[in-house]
């Protein structure tokens, strides 16, 4: 992978990471139009690796959040335990939504699934497609939620269960999570907020895993030219993440997901007829 074909699969996850459109699908056709190599490590570790820096640009735009305790007293009566969680709940609630995605995602890992599914290109497009046609529907099944609902232990558990579909690449970790959060009668800023939150741990957790399965396998990548690629495509990727994600909020939050629907099924349906009619996606060799 040479520096601009990082930029460009960058400036793609930046734009593409908070949207229910699936960055990693994203990414996946992406580097087949470039013609980066598929099955190489570094690249599926690059493909995580700059999703974190572009989760990053949430704690920055929602700092307040990462970096205040819950200073209100603590109900009367409650035990140290009690009194430790209410101070730190935000965090508590980010533990307790990560854990289905880490139980589930170390699975998919260890077995090999996931770099399968890294390299399927058909997965992507079938995926777009399915999760499209249920993007035109979303907003009907699931009203826009009620303003006094907050999020508690059960409902970022029941978000964390929903975020695990999105191991397989064109379902989209936000779409997941929103739906999610929706589903637990959050409205739709609500959920794409958490849905944020929730993808900090996230990411960081796949990104070290990530570096230390790197490390461990073969140390020969770590030259200074895929390190400059990592650096790089990372704060490209922060970068442009930073620039759509309140732009995603408010779109979302007025128009909801039907315009996000057909764009899924559109260009799902443009690289299944040209996967299922033998063309080569690669416009570089």
């Amino acid at each position: 992978m040479d520096l601009l074909q990082a930029i460009i699969i960058a400036i793609v996850e930046g734009l593409t990471e908070f949207l229910p459109v699936s960055s990693t699908g994203h990414m996946i056709i992406a580097q087949n139009l470039l013609g980066v190599a598929p099955g190489d490590p570094f690249v599926h570790a690059f493909t995580f690796i700059i999703q974190f820096g572009a989760i990053l640009s949430v704690v920055v735009l929602y700092w307040k959040h990462f970096f205040r305790l819950d200073r209100t007293p603590a109900p009367v009566g409650a035990s140290s335990w009690q009194r430790f969680k209410h101070k730190w709940y935000f965090y508590w609630l980010l533990l307790v939504g990560v854990l289905p995605a880490v139980i589930i995602g170390l699975a998919a890992k260890k077995s090999g699934l996931l770099d399968w599914l890294l390299d399927s290109v058909m997965v992507v497009a079938v995926m777009l497609v399915a999760g499209g046609v249920f993007m035109l529907f979303c907003d009907r099944i699931f009203n826009k939620g009620d303003q006094s609902v907050e999020i508690d232990e059960p409902k970022a558990f029941k978000i964390g269960l929903f975020q695990c579909i999105s191991v397989i690449p064109g379902v989209s970790r936000s779409m997941a999570t929103i739906v999610g959060g929706m589903s637990q009668h959050l409205t739709r800023r609500k959920a794409a907020e958490f849905s944020f939150f929730l993808a900090v741990p996230t990411m960081a957790g796949a990104t070290l895993l990530d570096l230390v399965d790197l490390f461990k396998d073969n140390a020969d990548w770590a030259t200074s030219h895929n390190i400059i690629v990592l650096v790089v495509g990372c704060v490209v990727a922060f970068v442009v993440a930073l620039l759509a994600m309140k732009w995603f909020v408010d779109f979302l939050t007025k128009y909801g997901f039907k315009a996000f629907g057909w764009y899924r099924i559109i260009v799902g349906a443009i690289i299944l007829v040209m996967l299922l009619s033998g063309q080569s996606l690669q416009m570089v060799d």
